[in-house]
């Protein structure tokens, strides 16, 4: 890019990060080019398709006519189906005026960011984080604050982190369980401890991604807004892509007080109005409907990593987490730092990434972007086969760094 071009962007473009997960989809499709068999387990996208019977809601939709504007909150139907759901699954009581739907949870977020933030308005993030959260935050205005747990806590951040990142300009806490890329999930005890903490600060509100709940191997999926003491300041994101092989149909939601569902939807309304109406018709069939496909995907996600785990412990130098949710493990590599193979030195996790994609064709994601440059993100949104043999490279690769 010229400085001609420099000079007509936005500063606000300008300072956005490239994501690292596209970088990577692009160096698989380089390679693939030059004829190399690429493994890519970058992508944060289930490789199962759509169950049949919410197909079949979207066709018999497009069939009735749901094929026009939808009000810019939702659809009627759906957002009393999300009402539904979040009693049931959640134990939230949000009322479908405080809902409101939008072209997939990341627009969710983006328009609670909007609506919330002006400039100098600080969010505490817990790393670590999906790379959007920090870069919607520096669009909206706002600065993030990171709060760091590493591999040996789960990257779990303790209540007093949490405390000591909360000031007067804190306008709210910003996480996912199951989380994004690390995998961890949040149990009850953990959540109300946070809740403990945000009960003494009233300024402060919770954004609680909840995109993966039930991709969750643990008994239970607990919800932060369901504590009395956060209860009233709780945003709650949840969405299809994840738990209904839905990434396509770009479909999210969000729970919020009355003003701030409000407010998000004025913002929704200048830029997208509402989602696609056989999209929310679908939707709605999704939630009330037979969720056995879905269980049936968790517990193929929960062999898969089983699988992924066992094979990376054989892998000296590799220290892993051990995920309880989503479809991702977040490992530590750091012991690889200051070996080479004679050609590259490997100076952090992108360098690894790298070297791993160069040399086993193995798309990774580093861990910087994630706000962890100790680590990589390795999706096992792929089938048994392409998991085993894509560790069994990386496996011998790198048994060349000395």
């Amino acid at each position: 890019m010229t400085s001609t071009h420099h000079s007509v962007l936005s500063k606000r473009v300008l300072t956005l990060a490239e994501s690292e997960t596209l970088k990577m989809a692009r160096m698989a499709r380089e390679l693939r080019a030059q004829g190399y068999d690429v493994i890519s387990l970058s992508l944060g996208e289930p490789d199962f398709d759509t169950p049949h019977h919410i197909k079949e809601a979207a066709y018999q939709a497009l069939q009735e006519g749901y094929t026009k504007y939808t009000p810019v909150p939702g659809l009627p139907e759906l957002t009393k189906a999300i009402s539904e759901k979040f009693k049931r699954d959640n134990h939230l009581d949000y009322k479908p005026e405080q809902i409101v739907v939008s072209n997939g949870a990341k627009q969710s977020i983006y328009n609670i960011c909007q609506a919330l933030l002006d400039p100098g308005d600080e969010v505490v993030i817990f790393a670590p984080y999906w790379v959007s959260y920090w870069e919607i935050v520096k669009l909206s205005g706002g600065t993030p604050v990171p709060v760091y747990a590493g591999v040996e806590r789960e990257f779990k951040p303790a209540p007093e982190q949490l405390e000591a990142a909360i000031t007067p300009r804190t306008k709210f806490v910003l996480f996912s369980s199951p989380c994004n890329p690390t995998g961890t999930v949040f149990d009850r005890h953990e959540l109300q401890a946070y809740a403990e903490v945000l009960a003494r600060h009233d300024h402060v509100y919770v954004v609680s991604d909840e995109i993966y709940e039930y991709i969750n191997f643990t008994h239970e999926h607990v919800s932060i807004g369901a504590f009395p003491q956060v209860r009233d300041r709780t945003i709650t994101v949840n969405g299809f892509a994840k738990g209904f092989a839905m990434t396509g149909w770009r479909l999210g939601y969000m729970g919020a007080p009355k003003f701030i569902a409000d407010a998000c939807s004025k913002i929704q309304g200048q830029v997208t109005s509402g989602a696609a109406a056989f999209s929310q018709k679908a939707g709605a069939v999704a939630l009330l409907g037979d969720l056995s496909p879905t269980y049936a995907m968790r517990e193929a996600f929960r062999h898969r990593r089983d699988i992924v785990l066992s094979m990376l412990e054989e892998i000296p130098g590799i220290r892993s987490n051990h995920p309880e949710g989503a479809f991702y493990v977040f490992p530590d590599i750091s012991d690889f730092f200051g070996k080479t193979d004679d050609h590259i030195v490997i100076q952090n996790a992108d360098d690894f990434c790298d070297f791993i994609m160069n040399n086993a064709y193995v798309g990774l994601v580093s861990g910087t972007a994630f706000g962890d440059p100790n680590c990589f993100r390795l999706s096992y949104a792929a089938s048994e086969a392409q998991l085993r043999e894509a560790i069994q490279r990386m496996k011998t690769v790198l048994q060349r760094l000395h």
